[in-house]
């Protein structure tokens, strides 16, 4: 692909694979649904089918060059695209069309398309030991995606999605949710810790069931269907859709979840009417906070849920947040806030993220923070030296056995009230920080990101003081 003059990056170059490998393990599934079931019948036309104009059979009749590009330019991607797709039509046949939707053929020269058609057909994923070293390695190539470009938005480490799916201890029959689900790492982790529950075929079919997705963007939203397929979800329920754009209002019984796993994207701007779907005092400019009321009204009661934040919500106290975390402290259970280290979205951002857990049990009573600190030997986490499982080990540790923990005159681990956080700390809950800070040097964006956040921060805490006074002065009168 780097030879071919149409492609600029891995961005694209990991967008025109995912269309291809797409379409390759769909053919894989169309086999088995047609072996298993007589009455099967492809929603692709006979000559779009990756069979019969990918797949050479070494006869010399095989497409390529021209007559290739304008098979796929002309004729595949319009025809999928054009599929006739209604609210009645089976998830596993309408995922093709929306798929299709806005995806891109990048490549220009149909001798090289076909060089890599050629070694993606040669997959053989009716193979149960090669569809599974696959899916290993669909992995590494969306981990990829951290540092191309702009498209690291869709990808969370996956040590960090496998620690908050063992901490959130999924159970068969549960129901879990992530509205804006990038490339579906929360959704494997899930699935990577129920598959050590199953035993009988209905914890399959339970685990199958388990999940729904919603994914805004095009490219993330193929590239997590394909990693679906490859996790054996016949039929993923995974929507290409904006999860801000319903009144939260709106949400009955059936719209809530037991768990929703999320790391909401942040930082990012919505269409100024985007905030009239959510009620006054939680209408927000920042998009991570949009996604806190839609996960607070989307959990069901007994629910549960771990969601990354970055450090501007812990100390913001501008007004939508504060009422965002009043309403977390008075109708949830906030008990556990993990202050991550710096770099671990390196080279992505390197914006300071937290993980927040929480659940719909009670309102809370007392939250624990711990401080999980750089691992040693570790100045900052990079692509060569990325997280890993193993350094979430000391909060695992610490997680059942839990004690307040101070370090070199700082706390790493400590508990506070809920009258605390609302009342001594004014829901600045930027509590048990990293000391010591070094410079950072920070991504020009992310730097104005930050800057912003801490004014709009500092502006609302000057506000409040300045009300509190005039309420004394007018009080005095």
């Amino acid at each position: 692909m780097r030879n071919d003059a149409g492609i600029n990056g891995d961005a694209q170059r990991i967008e025109q694979i995912a269309w291809l490998l797409f379409l390759k393990v769909y053919d894989a599934k169309e086999q088995d649904w047609e072996w298993s079931d007589d009455g099967y019948a492809s929603i692709i036309p006979d000559n779009c089918r990756w069979a019969n104009w990918a797949h050479d059979d070494k006869s010399g009749s095989a497409m390529t060059g021209d007559k290739l590009l304008d098979f796929v330019n002309n004729t595949l991607f319009p025809t999928l695209r054009g599929l006739n797709v209604d609210a009645n039509t089976p998830i596993k046949k309408a995922i093709v069309q929306t798929t299709f939707a806005d995806a891109n053929n990048y490549m220009k020269d149909g001798v090289l398309l076909r060089q890599v058609i050629n070694i993606i057909d040669e997959l053989d994923l009716s193979d149960y030991e090669e569809s599974h070293a696959f899916g290993e390695i669909y992995e590494s190539i969306l981990k990829e995606l951290q540092s191309a470009g702009s498209a690291g938005e869709f990808y969370t480490p996956r040590a960090v999605t496998d620690f908050m799916a063992k901490m959130i201890k999924p159970k068969i029959g549960e129901h879990m949710a992530d509205f804006a689900c990038g490339t579906g790492g929360f959704i494997t982790s899930w699935l990577k810790e129920l598959d050590k529950q199953i035993v009988t075929t209905g914890d399959n079919s339970a685990r199958s069931e388990s999940v729904y997705g919603v994914e805004k963007k095009q490219f993330p939203y193929m590239l997590c269907i394909t990693n679906m397929l490859l996790h054996d979800l016949d039929v993923p329920k995974i929507y290409h859709d904006n999860s801000l754009l319903r009144d939260v209002l709106d949400y009955t019984e059936k719209d809530k979840f037991e768990v929703i796993l999320m790391n909401p994207p942040y930082g990012g701007s919505e269409k100024a009417e985007v905030k009239n779907h959510f009620p006054d005092d939680l209408a927000s400019s920042e998009t991570a906070d949009l996604f806190m009321s839609v996960i607070m009204y989307r959990l069901k009661e007994n629910g549960r849920a771990a969601v990354i934040l970055p450090d501007g919500f812990l100390f913001g106290t501008d007004n939508a947040k504060i009422n965002i975390k009043k309403k977390l402290l008075s109708e949830f259970n906030l008990h556990t806030i993990v202050r991550m280290p710096g770099s671990v979205f390196s080279p992505y951002t390197s914006i300071t993220t937290n993980i927040l857990f929480f659940d719909r049990t009670k309102p809370t009573e007392e939250t624990w923070f711990y401080r999980l600190d750089m691992p040693e030997g570790y100045k900052h986490f990079s692509k060569t030296k990325p997280m890993k499982p193993e350094h979430f080990a000391p909060v695992i540790e610490w997680w059942d056995n839990r004690r307040e923990i101070t370090e070199d005159g700082s706390d790493k681990a400590k508990k506070y009230s809920r009258e605390q956080l609302s009342e001594e700390f004014g829901y600045n809950f930027d509590l048990c920080g990293y000391p010591h800070a070094e410079e950072e040097i920070l991504d020009p964006t992310d730097l104005i990101q930050r800057y912003q956040e801490e004014r709009a921060s500092l502006n609302a805490e000057i506000d409040r003081v300045l009300s509190d006074i005039a309420a004394i002065l007018g009080g005095g009168k």
